[in-house]
């Protein structure tokens, strides 16, 4: 069955990111959906979905599972550079 966990994390208001939703199944294609409509990067990583689904919603991520969660914030950061050089109009000023 399909997992899937979204997470925050607004480095000027928080020192950790957060968990924001989670679900499995249906809940987890919705949340897929809407990250989609919002163009926002997906990283499949099906063991930190398991261990996030753990964390309650709204919960900061525990330091265990920092480095992990780095990991999935340089594919971000990648993701959205190189989406940014493919199109510099949608490039923020």
């Amino acid at each position: 069955m399909k997992k899937a966990v979204a997470l925050r994390y607004d480095t000027q208001k928080e020192d950790a990111p957060r968990v924001v939703a989670t679900g499995k199944g249906e809940t987890a294609e919705n949340i897929i959906k809407l990250a989609q409509l919002h163009n926002i990067p997906i990283k499949k990583d099906e063991d930190l979905v398991e261990l996030l689904s753990k964390v309650e919603i709204d919960h900061k991520i525990p330091e265990k599972l920092y480095a992990a969660v780095v990991e999935v914030f340089k594919f971000l950061y990648t993701v959205t550079r190189s989406d940014s050089k493919n199109n510099p109009k949608d490039t923020p000023h």
